[in-house]
């Protein structure tokens, strides 16, 4: 994962997680809601059949013509006169490429974030962290050649951190690691839940601008979990953002790192290291394209053979973005730079998306790294071999990501040569997963209105005239802290009389915000709909306005969209004054918020620590 944005996405994963009953990075269906409608119907039924005169890039190389037999899954035969049995099924490949499943060499994975990944011809990945409870079910799947609409996977489990570090912040309560004599045990107990590598999170912040600053593991311990992982067999994988981070873990004996670093371009004395550590290097081309305020994954949602198979949360997810103040556009420009230096030196360069962050969904964005990839030089058969047998050989996936002789039949046909002009990945004509025809349809996004409740007539949201801290519509007010990620922070909400402009009364929140959290905070949330997160259409609305006065701080709005359940919601901030003040909000102001589909908004104080009160009156949707 790449850097949050601190206390934003911690409280709006916990916002999230809370008002819809799960865990961070939920899925919610009543919010995924596009129509699923048939393709064509599938006339293999089994997991045996053949393809004759078509193109194969075999995950390393080009064979313009040639046939195929797949029995029971596997691979059985291939060449240009080989003898098919009676009764198999037998698709003709003319003006088609067959390619090796894709390998996305990082992601997270959870809810339905393997279903969306196999949807586009991504049928294995590579998370690096994830809620370990679901790796033995990985397991028994990816040995299996039972049909499935998953993707096979493979996992790092639970990270490694500090207390407070980066991988703290998501809502999931995780082990962490405050001194080297820990390194052993910690690794000893991902091993015994499943894990397939270890992530080792070696970041400060620094990478991201002189004033981000985040707690991270030392050098004594990150070398301990490095020897603890080799002597387990496992392979010590690292997060890293900057240069210096990744000289330190490549010098300390790291197998591979997990993002290129984007605040320096690659040096000899770097590239130098990396030859001797024989270092392989994930580059997540996708997420550093977010951070820079690209525009890749609009691109991708807008993709003509992309689009139709794409679920209202993954066109969501790939309209969002970080935040324009973490946002650098000289990141995605040095990593390019990097990039293409390190693969003509010869370093090992594996496609993966980091999917799961802003901008970035399961499936459809490996298609987009692809061809970041070729922007930073690759031909696209190099790409290509990116996604398929080398990860598979890195990673030691010995049934996959080659179209060879006993290999699984995890399979995608497309039109075209993808080894001429890589987006002809995109456009895919069959998707087979351990030799059975995957079942693939399109989606129809739902009208706006089927999915939103309408905006009830007036603008007012509470004005507390009732002397009742109640809401005009709506589920209410509601008080949230940090508290929900093991923190410290308190926050109260009172009714107070003298309101603004003299009204009977006024919401007073007040509390402190306390060090327990790595990103603390305290405040209420509003909850548009009737329902958890029911959304609310505001697209006819301009702006959020309110009154408010305070002890001085500068506190923060933050807006929620139904069914975000990746990216970081948008916010802005506001001062407060002893005198009451009027803010006024415009909504398009909350980049990235689609208005239609508005859960709520909350009021938070956040760093720095310290007691807090304001007050806030006549907060309305214009």
């Amino acid at each position: 994962m790449k850097i949050s944005s601190g206390w934003q996405v911690a409280l709006a994963c916990s916002l999230l997680a809370i008002a819809a009953g799960s865990a961070v990075m939920l899925n919610p269906a009543a919010q995924n809601a596009k129509k699923n409608i048939p393709e064509v119907e599938i006339k293999q039924s089994g997991n045996s059949f053949a393809i004759n005169n078509v193109r194969v890039f075999d995950g390393e190389k080009t064979i313009e013509k040639t046939s195929l037999l797949i029995q029971d899954g596997k691979i059985a035969a291939i060449g240009e006169n080989i003898k098919i049995p009676d009764n198999t099924p037998v698709y003709d490949g003319a003006g088609k490429t067959l390619l090796p499943g894709l390998i996305d060499s990082h992601t997270h994975t959870y809810g339905d974030a393997r279903k969306e990944a196999l949807r586009f011809g991504v049928t294995t990945e590579m998370d690096m962290f994830t809620d370990w409870h679901q790796l033995v079910g990985a397991k028994k799947q990816r040995e299996s050649y039972a049909r499935t609409d998953m993707a096979d996977l493979w996992s790092a489990g639970t990270l490694a951190t500090v207390p407070g570090g980066h991988g703290t912040e998501y809502g999931i309560k995780i082990p962490t690691l405050s001194a080297a004599a820990e390194a052993p045990a910690f690794v000893q107990a991902r091993v015994a839940e499943g894990s397939d590598y270890i992530k080792i999170v070696m970041d400060d912040g620094s990478a991201y601008g002189p004033n981000v600053h985040i707690k991270s593991l030392t050098q004594d311990i990150t070398k301990a979990l490095i020897a603890a992982a080799h002597q387990q067999g496992k392979k010590a994988v690292f997060h890293i953002a900057s240069l210096n981070d990744a000289k330190q873990a490549t010098e300390q004996g790291a197998d591979g790192l997990m993002h290129i670093f984007f605040d320096h371009i690659v040096d000899a004395d770097f590239i130098e290291k990396a030859k001797q550590a024989n270092l392989f290097i994930v580059p997540t081309l996708s997420v550093t394209g977010s951070l820079s305020g690209a525009d890749e994954g609009k691109a991708l949602a807008a993709d003509i053979y992309l689009q139709d198979y794409l679920t209202s949360t993954q066109s969501t997810a790939l309209n969002a973005s970080f935040p324009k103040q973490w946002q650098n556009p000289n990141f995605l420009n040095n990593a390019l730079a990097s990039t293409k230096l390190l693969h003509e030196a010869g370093i090992t360069i594996l496609a993966g998306t980091d999917a799961g962050n802003p901008s970035t969904t399961h499936g459809a964005s490996l298609h987009g790294e692809l061809s970041l990839l070729v922007k930073a030089g690759f031909t696209p058969s190099e790409a290509l071999h990116a996604a398929t047998a080398l990860p598979a050989k890195i990673f030691g996936l010995n049934d996959r990501g080659r179209i060879a002789i006993g290999m699984r039949a995890d399979m995608i046909l497309v039109n075209g040569d993808p080894t001429e002009n890589i987006t002809n990945t995109r456009h895919i004509a069959v998707i087979w997963k351990n030799g059975y025809r995957f079942a693939r349809t399109k989606t129809i996004a739902m009208p706006a209105a089927e999915m939103s409740a309408a905006l009830p007539t007036g603008t007012l949201i509470s004005d507390f005239e009732d002397e009742k801290i109640t809401s005009r519509y709506g589920s209410g007010w509601h008080i949230t802290t940090d508290k929900q990620m093991d923190g410290e922070s308190i926050a109260n909400m009172a009714l107070i009389s003298d309101g603004a402009d003299n009204s009977k009364a006024a919401l007073k929140i007040s509390g402190e915000i306390k060090s327990g959290f790595a990103y603390p905070w305290a405040g209420v949330f509003f909850a548009a709909g009737e329902n958890s997160m029911q959304p609310v259409d505001y697209s006819q609305s301009k702006e959020l306005v309110f009154q408010v006065k305070g002890d001085g701080r500068s506190y923060s709005v933050m807006a929620f969209a139904a069914g975000q359940a990746t990216g970081i919601p948008p916010s802005q901030s506001f001062k407060t004054s002893q005198q009451w003040q009027q803010v006024r909000l415009p909504l398009d102001g909350f980049e990235g918020l689609e208005l239609s589909q508005v859960a709520g908004f909350s009021f938070n104080a956040s760093a720095p620590t310290g007691k807090f009160d304001f007050i806030i009156d006549n907060v309305e949707i214009k």
